[in-house]
């Protein structure tokens, strides 16, 4: 672990406080443009609403004056300035009335705006309308005023005059929603920043931290006394930490026991092997003793020296990815079978159930692998049952396969498991169904199995032994 490459931490430019201030100006800008646009239609409508009553004062300007009389062009000038007015029109008991400039001609109008009509989204269409395309168009605004309900008044005015205004209302609105808004996020974000990105800084931290030193104690964190969740994610974090300290001191133990055992089984096995040497010469020998004794200590070297070899195998077994390829399922039973000294045993008849079509993409060598196990472990359970008159012993492959999997048993019909050894299955050093196993022939089966995406699982039956292999079709 100490010698495995780890790569540095990538730093993080745009990291979650600069998310979070972001959002939440984003957020609070949204809301400020729905509550903008329902502001700019009533500034718009108030500023023609003032141009109306302007109107009906001059309305009542107009009334005051004789009959008799005319309006000057100065007081008619200053009518028209107070309204910002090119030309007014004033209707009252069936009368009207026009107040124009005798210097300038009448103005034609583009379009008229009926202050007494309010629907919100129209008012809100025109406001956005003035304020995006508005020109130097004239425009003719009709109303009421509020202290006069018997006059109606017509306005011709300068859009032009209208959109600069609405522009100056929109750009204040503007800089005052982003001092808003900054001023807000700074204050959500003091407050979020102490209660959520603090501590998940000091998480992310200490989690890179722990990975590039998993062996030094000191970087397992030290939880808070939170009681929220990210109280829980502390502490979880600080077992789990703790729990692969411990994990990984005990594999190193383990790796550094087993490099030890490694270089005693080999050892052990060239022993051994000088011992079987000896025995060979003295099982030649004529004295009787010898010849009794002989065959149980060639049987006693063997089965150690197959420990030793089994072991240092299972060291040095490395975990392959699958080659997947088409495999004839039956042709790769039988090719097994033969391996396996089942195929031609004269007390052992093998049945292969497999149907002659049956192909599955597998990796060649490991499923081999895991057959030859299962059907060599089948046929050591049955051989001692060989040397028994009336014996029936046989072997067989069955499949029961659909579109998404395949179902491949292995059975016998031999004396079964031990309790022992149904409780230790797939247990390495563990799991041996008989005497001087070693239990490693089923964990690596089981492995291969597994790396390919299926399961290998046992089955409870009356008589005998069977292994079920399911595989992704």
């Amino acid at each position: 672990m100490a010698n495995e490459q780890i790569d540095a931490p990538k730093r993080v430019i745009f990291g979650l406080s600069m998310k979070l201030i972001t959002m939440i100006i984003a957020m609070i800008m949204v809301v400020e443009v729905l509550i903008y646009l329902p502001s700019v239609a009533n500034f718009r409508i108030n500023w023609m609403d003032d141009r109306v009553h302007v109107a009906g004062v001059a309305a009542r300007v107009i009334e005051t004056v004789p009959d008799t009389m005319d309006l000057t062009p100065d007081t008619v000038s200053k009518l028209l300035s107070s309204a910002q007015a090119e030309a007014l029109v004033v209707r009252t008991q069936g009368q009207s009335q026009l107040i124009e400039r005798a210097d300038m001609p009448m103005p034609v109008a583009a379009y008229a705006a009926d202050t007494r009509e309010r629907a919100p989204l129209d008012l809100i269409g025109r406001a956005l309308e003035v304020l995006f395309f508005g020109s130097n168009r004239t425009m003719r605004v009709i109303g009421v005023p509020m202290d006069n309900q018997d006059v109606v008044v017509e306005v011709l005015v300068n859009e032009a005059l209208l959109r600069e205004e609405l522009i100056t209302y929109s750009r204040n609105i503007f800089w005052l929603s982003l001092l808003v808004a900054s001023f807000t996020s700074f204050a959500i974000f003091l407050f979020l920043n102490g209660l959520l990105i603090r501590p998940i800084t000091r998480l992310t931290r200490n989690m890179i931290s722990f990975r590039q030193d998993p062996d030094d104690a000191r970087k397992i964190i030290i939880p808070s006394e939170r009681g929220d969740e990210v109280g829980v994610a502390e502490r979880e974090l600080a077992a789990m930490e703790s729990n692969l300290f411990a994990m990984l001191k005990q594999k190193q133990h383990l790796a550094d026991l087993g490099l030890a055992v490694a270089k005693i089984n080999h050892d052990l096995r060239n022993t051994l092997g000088a011992a079987q040497l000896l025995s060979d010469q003295v099982a030649n020998l004529d004295d009787p003793h010898v010849q009794r004794l002989a065959p149980r200590l060639v049987h006693t070297l063997d089965r150690a020296i197959n420990f030793c070899q089994s072991v240092l195998d299972y060291g040095r077994h490395k975990s392959v990815a699958p080659r997947f390829e088409p495999v004839d399922l039956r042709a790769l039973l039988d090719e097994c079978a033969t391996d396996a000294a089942v195929r031609m045993h004269p007390e052992i008849e093998w049945h292969n159930q497999v149907e002659d079509d049956v192909i599955i993409r597998v990796d060649p060598d490991q499923i081999a692998r895991v057959l030859t196990n299962l059907l060599k472990n089948a046929r050591e359970a049955l051989e001692p049952l060989s040397l028994q008159d009336g014996q029936n012993l046989s072997i067989s492959a069955t499949l029961i396969a659909n579109d998404q999997q395949v179902r491949l048993f292995i059975e016998d019909n031999g004396p079964g498991l031990s309790p022992r050894a149904k409780e230790n299955l797939f247990r390495a050093f563990e799991g041996s169904g008989r005497a001087g196993g070693t239990g490693l022939g089923l964990a690596i089966a089981k492995e291969l199995v597994e790396a390919h995406g299926g399961q290998l699982n046992y089955i409870e039956t009356e008589k005998g032994t069977k292994f079920e292999i399911c595989l992704p079709r």
